[in-house]
Parts: structure tokens; C-alpha cells; sequence
């Protein structure tokens, strides 16, 4: 599961868009609900009538279902989205369609349909519900962004993030503007329009053309983003919503980079206790503690930003200071790949074969092993850099910020800081701010939060289950990123039995 897992919010830890964003409080207004009737310029959207056909995976019908490029101007242009189904196995009535999302922003909602929660969801959902996914604008089969080619692509994932001098802030720089200038060429038409309250709007359009009357909806990491941004949107229509890994939608794009440093710190130190107290550790025995053994990794990123090791690559990659950062962080997501991420490091660290690092590195940015990317990444970019202002403008912001990113993680602080530089020079606007999201009359609302993930913090779990007037949090005292089928039967039940029942848990529920 590491590659779902991976893929599941990505370079969430770069969240920005294209200006100045120094403030890093929350905000106090909130997501203003849309009038609950449709308005007549939308109704041939609503009202159309989608053509299943089969999609090469057995059991699976897709569809190409149209939404208005810009919501504003319904008739300006359209939009394909890609649409994919399952239906309902039964015994048992059917509810309803179940849509999932697994976040990203750029993660393939077909994708994770086909080849898990459509075959993977516990049998007695699947049996009640037809599985639905749409892939949103912009991502993956509907239209997706492209930005960079896959050579390119594998320059810009080596680009040094920490830099040392003049010289490479300005590669660092040239970089991200490269990257920018690639998406803005190649998707002009789409940028503008890949917000996540018009891939919001969208799902609304297909709940229409589904035939149901309420939105039923299990969305994970920044799919809670997603599916909180819907029920603030459309209050009335929310049937059962599981949001599991929940963002704060409250924060600026500095405050959520910052947070998301510190989890993956504290992602870190729980991999470390562990390691620590395994005969393989390449990080230090028995008795050393977990800051110690964060500085022996931090000096092994350090020795491969001066001389990166080989990995066997047909394209010629070596292993340097970035892909190996990327390599340990796509492994926080999911302790069950702690094992292989301790025998990655002792093959880099000891043996000087970096190719385990590059594996899980390659896996975090779904490059396939002919240097063929999916457009997560791309999309990813895309969608945050509209969402919000940009964490910081230039490198001068980023140098101020350093103090607290490497409070929050002396091990990728440095590194995630200048990361977050990625959305200065986007190439079109920001439409969205900071807001709350309140969704005053909705039914009741499942927030699904882990204490120990390292991409959504636990306290964004809480404060979402706060901000919505109908939020109930469900917690899972554990490592890793989302809760809901990650081997928790307390967490699986009360989720089911949600889905199922419409009966949210008690308040205070806490699993293990």
C-alpha cells in the first residue's frame, strides 16, 4: 500500500500560491453556502445523461461527464471529467453511490477506485453502495495538467532544496520558475479553473446525474478538503461524509507547511524509537535516542549533498540529498514500510548503493521505471497554487522562516521550507483564502484523525471536527497517514457502521 499511500497528499507540503502570504494565523470567515436551487444556466449540465460503457477493468463501467469551465460563465467552454462506477453487489438495499477520493491534490480518483476501494472497501459497503470515483479537473483522465517532460522532470526532482550559496538559490529559483512556466505553457486553458471548489461544484453535477439526492462521500487527506469544501457549499445535500485525514481549511499556506514540517518530525521520531530497537538500524543501536538518530540522518543527507552515491539507473540518476529526503519521507506515511526504508538507509549509508532510497523516492512522484510521471505532481501544483496565496514570495521570506521550519524539524526543515517557495511564481492568480468551513444544517460529519501523521496532523483533525457545526471526530491513536483500513477493526467497524447506519460514533472516540 505505500504507493496509495504515498500518493495520498504528496507535496501537500507545498501548498502556495503566488503572493505574499506572511501571515500565518487562521481565518475567521467562513465558506458561504450556494443557493440551494440550481440555477438555469447550469440545468443542461445537471440534467445530462452519461454513456457507461466498459473500461478494461472487469466489473468497472467509466463515463465522460461534462461540467462548465468557469461556473461564472457557464456557456464560456466545458470540461471533460472522467467518471468510473462499480455497482452495488448487494444483498441488501442499495443506499446510494459512494464517491472517493484519495487526495493528492493529483491523486487519481479512478485510479484508487479500480484497484482498491472498489474491490478493497469491506464487502457489506460495496454491497450497499454503487463505488463511484471522478477524477478531478485536471488530474489524471480529466484533462490533466502537464508541465515538464519526464527528463525534465527528473532534473527538477534532484534540484538541491537546501541550498548553501547564492549560486544555488538561483538554481533553486530557476528550477521552480522552469517548472511554473512549463504548466502555464502546456495547460493555459485549465490553470485558472482547477480550484477545489469547483471540483466541489463538479461533484454536485454528478451526484445530479447519478440520480441521487444526497452526496455520500469517503475522501482521504485532501480529499477531506474536498468533500468539507462540498458540504460548506452544498449543506442540504450532504448524505454520509467520511473525511479521514482531515486538513484545516482555517490556515494560510505558511501555517500548513509549517504544521505538516512538524508532523513528519513526529512521524520521524516514532520511526526512529523503533529503529533504534531493531539489530538493522543503520541510524544508531540500542540506547540511542530518537534526536540522535535524526542527526546521524541529517549527516547523511548532508554527505550526499556533496557527493551523491550511485544506483544502478539506466538514466544515469544518482542518489543525492533531495531524492534521498524524498525516499524517508514517502516512507513516514505508512509504518509497514518502516522495514524497507531501514534496509534502503543501510544499503545507501553503508554500502553506497542508493537504489532502495531511489525506489521509494520514485514511488512518492509515480515515476514508472521508463522515466514516464504521472501528472500528479503537476496537478498537485496546479491546485494548491490556486487554493491559496503563496506561503512565502522569494528566497528572502524563506531564509526568515528557517528558525521555526527547523524548530518544528531538524531533519526536513531546512529542506521542506524552500520547498514551499514552489507556488511564488505561479503563473496565474490565486482564487481562493483561508476560510472556515462551517456547513450549518448538514447531516452529521465523520472526522477521522491519527495522532501520529505525518502529512495531516492530528490537530487539523480537531480543528475541522470543530469548525463544522455537525463534525464529529473519530480518533486513531497511531502511526502513519489516514485511519480507515489500515488494520484498526475499532476505526473499520465505526466507519462501517456509519456509512451503513447513518449513526456517527460518541463523542470522545478513541481507537487503537
Amino acid at each position: 500500500m505505500l504507493l496509495a499511500a504515498a500518493a495520498l497528499l504528496v507535496s501537500a507540503c507545498s501548498p502556495g500560491s503566488s503572493t505574499t502570504a506572511s501571515t500565518v494565523s487562521t481565518a475567521d470567515a467562513a465558506l458561504a453556502a450556494l443557493p440551494r436551487a440550481t440555477p438555469s444556466a447550469l440545468s443542461p449540465y445537471y440534467e445530462q445523461k452519461l454513456t457507461w460503457r466498459p473500461c478494461g477493468v472487469p466489473g468497472f463501467e467509466c463515463a465522460t461527464m461534462k461540467a462548465p469551465l468557469d461556473y461564472a460563465k457557464p456557456a464560456s467552454g466545458t470540461v471533460k471529467l472522467a467518471v468510473a462506477r462499480k455497482k452495488a453487489t448487494g444483498p441488501g438495499k442499495r443506499i446510494g453511490s459512494l464517491l472517493v477520493n484519495p487526495g493528492g491534490p493529483g491523486g487519481s480518483a479512478i485510479g484508487y477506485l479500480q484497484s482498491y476501494a472498489g474491490i478493497g472497501y469491506p464487502a457489506e459497503v460495496r454491497a450497499r453502495y454503487d463505488m463511484v470515483a471522478v477524477d478531478p479537473r485536471g488530474v489524471a483522465r480529466s484533462e490533466p495538467v502537464e508541465c515538464l517532460t519526464g527528463p525534465r522532470m527528473d532534473a527538477y526532482t534532484r534540484t538541491d532544496v537546501t541550498p548553501d550559496d547564492e549560486k544555488e538559490k538561483g538554481e533553486l529559483v530557476a528550477a521552480h520558475k522552469e517548472f511554473t512556466e512549463g504548466c502555464g505553457r502546456d495547460s493555459p486553458r485549465l490553470l485558472r479553473h482547477v480550484s477545489t471548489v469547483e471540483a466541489a461544484r463538479d461533484m454536485d453535477v454528478l451526484r445530479a446525474v447519478l440520480g441521487d439526492s444526497k452526496l455520500h462521500y469517503v475522501g482521504a487527506s485532501y480529499g477531506t478538503f474536498l468533500g468539507a469544501t462540498y458540504a460548506g457549499l452544498y449543506p442540504g445535500r450532504v448524505g454520509r461524509l467520511v473525511l479521514d485525514g482531515a486538513m484545516d481549511p482555517s490556515l494560510s499556506a505558511r501555517r500548513l507547511n509549517e504544521d505538516q514540517t512538524a508532523g513528519f518530525e513526529t512521524a520521524f521520531q516514532a520511526f526512529a524509537k523503533d529503529c533504534v530497537g531493531q539489530s538493522d538500524c543503520p541510524l544508531g543501536g540500542a540506547g540511542t535516542s530518537a534526536a540522535e538518530a535524526g542527526r546521524n540522518l541529517r549527516a547523511f543527507f548532508d554527505g550526499l549533498d556533496r557527493a551523491p552515491v550511485p544506483v544502478g539507473d539506466a538514466d544515469g540518476r544518482k542518489l543525492g540529498e533531495a531524492l534521498a529526503t524524498t525516499g524517508v519521507i514517502a516512507a513516514m506515511y505508512d509504518e509497514t514500510a518502516w522495514p524497507q526504508l531501514r534496509e534502503a538507509l543501510t544499503s545507501a549509508m553503508k554500502d553506497k548503493d542508493g537504489a532502495g532510497l531511489l525506489v521509494l523516492a520514485d514511488s512518492y512522484y509515480e515515476r514508472d521505471e521508463n522515466g514516464k510521471y504521472t501528472n500528479l505532481m503537476f496537478a498537485n501544483a496546479a491546485v494548491n497554487c490556486v487554493d491559496l496565496p503563496a506561503a512565502f514570495s522569494g528566497p528572502d521570506e524563506v531564509e526568515k522562516a528557517l528558525p521555526a521550519f527547523e524548530k518544528a524539524s531538524p531533519v526536513f526543515g531546512e529542506g521542506l521550507a524552500w520547498t514551499s517557495l514552489n507556488c511564488a511564481y505561479w503563473p496565474v492568480r490565486p482564487t481562493g483564502e483561508p476560510h472556515r468551513i462551517e456547513a450549518k444544517g448538514a447531516a452529521p460529519i465523520l472526522v477521522v484523525g491519527t495522532t501520529r501523521d505525518p502529512a495531516t496532523p492530528y490537530a487539523w483533525a480537531e480543528a475541522l471536527a470543530d469548525q463544522l457545526a455537525s463534525g464529529t471526530l473519530l480518533t486513531y491513536d497511531g502511526d502513519g497517514h489516514t485511519a480507515y483500513g489500515r488494520g484498526s477493526a475499532c476505526i473499520d467497524s465505526a466507519i462501517n457502521r456509519y456509512l451503513l447506519q447513518g449513526a456517527a460514533p460518541g463523542k470522545g472516540k478513541r481507537c487503537s
